[in-house]
């Protein structure tokens, strides 16, 4: 492009802030022009991460709502990485003051309010906004991410569950009363807080479920799990969800139990039609790889990367099929997956600036 999109990030020295950061420092089209922080005003990004010291030395602001209206106008894309019910505030100033947004809470991920009030136990200041707020899963919103001025990003536990899911739900493959999800995410999916629950001595060598009922992310997953089935109203479909929490900084999987159809049942379940399954409907995304024959995802092949990869199998004896998903929960997760949704928002080709970002051994 002759002119660089101007890109300003709201919240940038939390994790899933810094990782977006690194993100589109590398991103050819892309200029930073903002950095805020609620802690570190006055200082450069580098002094917070070290290793940017020489490529991101940029000054971190406030983010007042005079600061984000001066931000907002001099940016064409704004992302914020903020908790919920902050962002439902500031988004509105943003898009008011002319830049589009993506944005990293649950504030805007809902169609239905009733839906969010109750999951995050909050009133919304803003409903209206969440009709035109596109949910922002290129592979099922690539073309209303065109035009939106807000994309909400997904949560990191429910892309990894909808991508697992959604070829089976979209192709009225498996029965929708009972879908049980397990997944795991590494402890960075906490963010960076000082919570004693967080501590190294506390999660190393640990393993536990949390949230086990209740957990925000199971309505999020419900409704568009509801979506992708058909159903506009978002709300015949209820998963079952358990997240856990393992010791390592970085990824997530999911292990999901499900029922085939009676028609997939007519068709003959195995494992070959699974892979088949997930094939086909995955042959042209760039960024979901379907793993060849009885290989199941791993989070070490993911991390670093906007990768998510997938597949499933049949056992017979249960009449159960088990559908897999890794991914890491910073990359497609979160901020990866929000510079792929920048990318489709503004015309570019969606893996521009993430395939040079996968790790090595």
């Amino acid at each position: 492009m002759d002119k660089k999109i101007k890109v300003s990030i709201i919240g940038s020295t939390g994790y899933v802030g810094a990782e977006v950061v690194h993100g589109f420092l590398f991103h050819p089209d892309v200029k930073i022009a903002h950095l805020t922080s609620q802690s570190f005003i006055g200082q450069k990004f580098s002094d917070i991460y070290p290793v940017y010291r020489g490529i991101c030395d940029i000054e971190l602001e406030g983010s007042s709502e005079e600061d984000i209206v001066r931000i907002a106008k001099d940016s064409d894309l704004v992302i914020t990485a903020l908790p919920h019910g902050v962002s439902s505030k500031m988004v509105p100033v943003i898009v008011e003051n002319g830049a589009r947004v993506i944005d990293h809470s649950g504030d805007f991920r809902y169609k239905n309010i009733e839906t969010y009030t109750k999951s995050y136990k909050l009133d919304h200041p803003h409903p209206e906004l969440l009709k035109d707020a596109v949910y922002g899963l290129p592979e099922f919103y690539r073309d209303q991410l065109k035009t939106t001025k807000i994309t909400a990003n997904p949560g990191c536990y429910p892309t990894c569950s909808l991508v697992a899911l959604a070829p089976f739900l979209k192709k009225g493959l498996i029965k929708t009363d009972m879908i049980i999800i397990d997944a795991t995410s590494g402890v960075t999916g906490a963010g960076r807080k000082s919570d004693l629950a967080y501590a190294y001595c506390e999660v190393d060598e640990a393993f536990k479920p949390y949230g086990a009922v209740g957990h925000r992310h199971t309505t999020e997953i419900s409704e568009q799990c509801s979506f992708l089935a058909g159903d506009e109203t978002g709300k015949s479909i209820n998963v079952t969800f358990t997240p856990h929490l393992a010791p390592f900084k970085r990824g997530m999987v999911a292990s999901i139990y499900v029922k085939p159809s009676d028609a997939f049942k007519a068709e003959g379940v195995t494992s070959e039609k699974i892979n088949e399954v997930y094939s086909d409907f995955y042959k042209d995304e760039q960024f979901v790889r379907v793993l060849p024959g009885k290989n199941l995802p791993d989070v070490k092949f993911v991390n670093g990367s906007n990768y998510i990869d997938v597949n499933g199998m049949y056992d017979p004896d249960t009449d159960m099929i088990k559908l897999f998903s890794a991914q890491d929960n910073l990359g497609k997760g979160a901020a990866l997956q929000a510079i792929q949704a920048f990318n489709a928002m503004f015309g570019l080709e969606e893996g521009t600036g993430l395939t040079n970002l996968v790790r090595g051994v």
